[in-house]
């Protein structure tokens, strides 16, 4: 059947219509997304014998909306993020009896609250206490123990390198095998948490860090592929050789583990051994394996306005207090050192001046950590080693009971940083 005039003329506007309306999405959505990605994984590395900022990732956060209830927190759960308030719109929220739900709460600068909270809960002061990085680190810092003269490693996610929190520290930032050029949420987390001005350990170690991605995506989903941190770590040994004795990189932290039958694990073990014998300290989850065995740790958690000053404030961390089997091997864990975790507020990716708090932390808030913890040894005693670190870290060291289901289990035991600085000065 053939058209009639007013019929053609109206498909062809609608032709027109969807045309406009189609090019209007390419270049405001598709383009960017295709240019970004042009070529997803990219390798940016300094010129020779320039050592600096190769990118500066866009900024990037979570931005939720308004929200029309408060998600629920279920204590049995495994699951993360069970109450994520982060870019949250909260404001038209009553939030009475909501205490434990917000306890449990994740929650940046970005987040909306309500003109009427629940009385005893503060995020002002729940922030304020989750960048202070606990048990005595602050009283190093007055005493001038930041970690300064030291130099430090990161491989991550790509890095906010213009964040407030570690800026001034930034000596190198660099993408070996790295997606997008957005920055994500665990590079300023783990950097801060090791260098930052607030929130870190180490505040005036210097940080080379070097943004990398630990396999492919594919349509079958993420692929594990270690030879790209193998790279990093070897480009980091490269950096070395090009730094004077007085600021060769010390500590490298990974916040991820590796593990026989992964593709790139034989890669990972021969360079680690290589930087091992350099007097590289690599803190990873694979800690046990690079050192067999000689060397364990854990996190801890603390309720969010418990003050991270005190010993009695800690407790087991909130991901493997729910794991039995930690409870029901009752092996020997005098080496097994037990660091701050939970209830952290680092930087943020949302911008060089936001700040994010996460009530749950995990292992990758642990290994910054300890890579800070050992820049201040470094700093008191130049030749430091793991070994005596470790050594130091868990003989100062004091232990955790944990009660669960009526038993008492020994899980470890929570650094005493004056105590350990205070043996390190005296070897």
């Amino acid at each position: 059947m053939r058209l009639n005039e007013s019929k053609k003329r109206s498909f062809l506007l609608l032709a027109i219509c969807l045309t406009i309306l189609g090019c209007l999405i390419y270049f405001k959505f598709i383009r960017p997304i295709r240019e970004n990605n042009k070529n997803e994984y990219q390798t940016i590395l300094n010129q020779e014998n320039v050592l600096g900022i190769v990118k500066h990732p866009k900024p990037s956060g979570v931005f939720m909306g308004r929200l029309d209830q408060l998600p629920n927190y279920d204590p049995d759960s495994v699951d993360l993020w069970q109450v994520d308030l982060r870019g949250a719109d909260l404001s038209s929220l009553n939030l009475n009896g909501k205490l434990d739900d917000l306890f449990h709460a994740d929650f940046d600068d970005n987040t909306r609250w309500p003109a009427d909270l629940p009385p005893g809960f503060s995020p002002e002061n729940i922030m304020k206490l989750g960048k202070n990085p606990g048990l005595g680190i602050r009283r190093l810092h007055e005493q001038g123990i930041t970690g300064k003269g030291v130099s430090l490693a990161i491989i991550d996610q790509p890095l906010l390198v213009d964040h407030i929190e570690y800026a001034r520290n930034l000596k190198l930032y660099e993408q070996i095998h790295s997606v997008g050029d957005i920055a994500q949420m665990h590079g300023p987390a783990v950097a801060s948490i090791a260098v930052g001005k607030n929130v870190g350990v180490a505040p005036e170690a210097e940080l080379y860090y070097i943004a990398e991605s630990h396999g492919n995506f594919t349509d079958k989903g993420f692929q594990w592929d270690f030879s790209y941190l193998a790279q990093s770590i070897e480009r980091i040994r490269e950096i070395n050789r090009k730094l004077p004795k007085e600021r060769k990189i010390r500590v490298i932290s990974i916040s991820v583990g590796w593990s026989p039958g992964q593709k790139g694990y034989k890669k990972m073990m021969a360079v680690v051994e290589k930087a091992l014998a350099e007097g590289v300290f690599i803190v990873s989850s694979s800690i046990k394996n690079c050192y067999e065995g000689k060397f364990s740790f854990n996190g801890l958690g603390r309720y969010p306005d418990a003050d991270p000053e005190l010993l009695s404030s800690y407790s087991s961390g909130i991901f493997w207090s729910k794991k039995s089997a930690v409870f029901s091997d009752q092996r020997d864990r005098s080496n097994t050192l037990l660091v701050p975790m939970d209830s952290r507020c680092t930087a943020s990716p949302s911008g060089e001046n936001d700040y994010v708090f996460y009530r749950e932390g995990g292992w990758s808030w642990s290994i910054p950590y300890i890579a800070g913890l050992y820049a201040l040894a470094c700093q008191v005693s130049p030749d430091m080693n793991p070994e005596i670190f470790w050594e130091a870290a868990t003989t100062t060291a004091d232990s955790l009971i944990i009660r669960k289901d009526g038993t008492a289990y020994s899980v470890g035991r929570i650094v005493n940083p004056l105590k350990m600085i205070s043996r390190l000065k005296k070897l």
